[in-house]
Formats: structure tokens, C-alpha cells, sequence
């Protein structure tokens, strides 16, 4: 009886142990690279930290190839979301394109600013055709109101991301540089040998901080290691995307598979991705999760680019043609349906589309 009542303890221990950690690894997770960095230059900078370190039993050995880089905005600070723009994932040199070069003076103040200009002014002062600056502007307008939205419910969004690193082409492939570099320096190690060396030389008081220290140096390890990684598969999954800029080359990729290639829990991964940032490579800044598409999102932006181009076909042929062009078989009333949820027109005009 006795015996079973130790082991049930036993076992609530380790359970509570577990929680606790889990707990621990989730606000490591959920913290912006800004706050991450202050933890990590604070814990270096202890004694106890310092006296593993000077011991050897507490080293730093480098990421793998890990380059750095400035941050740049071809956005010139527009925070955007990606969700329900398919312009703003877009890199095939169109709108971004644009704003490059109109430059950023002509553009804040045409577009950013509170001035009343016409199309016709704001395509005169930026020497782009009246077409362009009406795409701009409305462009500008629907990312600025879907910003409304969302700081309602939240925080700002220049307070919720946080930029972890650029994605730049090499040879026509993606390449990671970190712009933190007190983060991305390298990876903990522990030395147990020499670990087993120091401990007894120290009283139980100054163990315990050891012992306490080296579960914070591994969590903080495995937050740097899980979003290496994650940005590393993600950068792989996503290649012909990021190399072409073409929001229909994204591939559906669901936080929960990732989380499983990764051997961690969703809602860690949640938590790790939500309020984190990347700089793509022709310059915008967009959520991580651009790179985690569902395959409903995948299959809208298709629809949307299939029906911008192809304003009069009908539901039957928009079907026929996303089959055509990107072997997705969908039924005609989920057609109807992303249609819908899109905002395009259902009129006369699209041949067949009452039938």
C-alpha cells in the first residue's frame, strides 16, 4: 500500500515535471525573436552560465552554414498578412515591382500618406500608367483595411511579427540568412564529463542552480533548433514558390504535418510560427505561415488567378481549366463555393454559370 502510494507520487511528479516543461518550451516558443534574444544575452551573461562556460562544461558550437543578413522592405513597412490578398504573397515582380520603382519617397507620399491626390495625379507624379496607380491604390486601401480588422482582435500588427530571417536565391534556390545574430550564433552543448567534474566540487545550493540553469540552456536550445529546422523544411517544401514568386506554386503544407516532421507538439509549433516574420526574396516581409497554406487556400489563389485572367469563363470551365493546369479535380459546386468566398462576380457574363 505504502509502496504503491510512493510510486503514484512518483508518477505525479514526473507528470508535473513534464507539464511544467512543456509550459516552459511554449513560452520560449511564443516569444518574439526580441524578447528571445534579451533572455538569451541575460542567461549568458550569470555567473552561473559563466562559470560553465569557463569550465568547458557549457559550449557554443555553430549552426550549420548560418548566414546573416540586414533586414529591407520593398513594402516600405507595411505590415501585411497574406491571408486574403493573393497579391501580397506575390513576387513575380508585379505590384512589388511597381512600388521599387516608383522608390520609397514617391510611394509614401502618393499612397501611405493622408494627401488627396486622383489616379491621374498619383500616375503623373509617379510616372506609372492610370491603370497602375488605380491597382496601387486599391491594392494599399484593401491591406489597410484588413489591418483594421485585425488590430481590432490583437495587437498591432508592427507589435505581433517578428522578423526571423530573409530568404535570398543562390543558383536559382532559396538560402536562409538570420538577421539576430546573437540567436542564430549557435547551439548549446554540454560537455558531461567535464560536467561530472565540476558538480561535486560545488555545495547543494549552487548545484541546484546549475541543474536549473541547464534546463533553461536546453530549452532555449530546442526553440533555436525547432525553428531552424521548421524554416529549413519549409524553404525545401516551398522552393519553386520562392524561386518564382508565383503564389499558385505554393504547395499545401497544414501546421500538423509539419509538427510532426519536426517531433513536436502543434500547439508548440502554433505558438512558434504565429508572430514570427520572414523577408521573402524580392523584399516583402510576410507571416511564416505564407509557407503553411492549406490546400483550400492553395486551390483559392489558383481560382483567382484562373478568373482575373479568364474573367468570362463559367464555373464548369473554371473547373476544367484548374484541372488542366494544376491536376486539382475539384467539383463544380466547390467551385462555386471558392468563387464565392473570393467576391467574384456571378453574373451573365460568365458563360454558363446559371446552368
Amino acid at each position: 500500500m505504502k509502496r504503491g502510494m510512493r510510486l503514484g507520487v512518483s508518477s505525479g511528479a514526473r507528470t508535473s515535471a513534464s507539464l511544467l516543461g512543456a509550459l516552459k518550451m511554449a513560452q520560449m516558443a511564443a516569444m518574439s525573436e526580441e524578447e528571445f534574444s534579451k533572455l538569451l544575452k541575460e542567461m549568458e551573461g550569470g555567473r552561473v552560465f559563466q562559470l560553465l562556460k569557463t569550465s568547458g562544461a557549457l559550449t557554443l558550437s555553430e549552426f550549420p552554414s548560418a548566414r546573416y543578413a540586414a533586414r529591407k522592405y520593398a513594402g516600405y513597412g507595411l505590415k501585411l498578412s497574406g491571408g486574403d490578398l493573393p497579391e501580397l504573397a506575390d513576387g513575380s515582380g508585379d505590384l512589388v515591382g511597381l512600388m521599387q520603382g516608383i522608390g520609397q519617397e514617391k510611394f509614401e507620399a502618393c499612397f501611405l500618406k493622408d494627401a488627396v491626390l486622383s489616379d491621374i495625379e498619383r500616375a503623373e507624379e509617379c510616372d506609372i500608367t492610370v491603370k497602375d496607380a488605380e491597382r496601387l491604390r486599391d491594392f494599399v486601401n484593401r491591406a489597410f483595411i484588413q489591418a483594421e480588422f485585425e488590430g481590432r482582435a490583437e495587437a498591432p500588427a508592427a507589435a505581433v511579427y517578428s522578423a526571423v530571417a530573409g530568404i535570398e536565391l543562390k543558383d536559382g534556390e532559396p538560402e536562409l540568412a538570420f538577421f539576430n545574430r546573437e540567436i542564430w550564433k549557435g547551439r548549446y552543448k554540454v560537455d558531461g564529463d567535464k560536467l561530472a567534474q565540476l558538480l561535486p566540487g560545488l555545495d547543494l545550493a549552487e548545484r541546484n542552480r546549475v541543474e536549473r540553469l541547464l534546463r533553461k540552456v536546453e530549452f532555449a536550445d530546442k526553440r533555436k533548433t525547432t525553428l531552424y529546422r521548421a524554416l529549413e523544411i519549409l524553404i525545401s517544401v516551398q522552393a519553386e514558390y520562392l524561386a518564382s514568386g508565383d503564389p499558385s506554386r505554393r504547395r499545401p503544407l497544414s501546421q500538423k504535418t509539419l509538427a510532426k516532421n519536426l517531433e513536436i507538439c502543434p500547439s508548440v509549433l502554433n505558438r512558434l510560427v504565429s508572430n514570427k516574420s520572414i523577408q521573402m526574396p524580392w523584399g516583402m516581409e510576410a507571416p511564416m505561415e505564407v509557407l503553411l497554406p492549406s490546400s483550400k487556400k492553395v486551390n483559392l489563389e489558383r481560382l483567382y488567378a484562373i478568373a482575373a485572367e479568364k474573367p468570362e469563363l463559367s464555373d464548369e470551365k473554371l473547373r476544367f481549366e484548374l484541372r488542366a493546369r494544376h491536376g486539382v479535380d475539384l467539383s463544380r459546386r466547390s467551385v462555386a463555393q471558392y468563387r464565392q468566398d473570393l467576391k467574384l462576380a456571378a453574373s451573365g457574363a460568365r458563360e454558363g454559370a446559371g446552368a
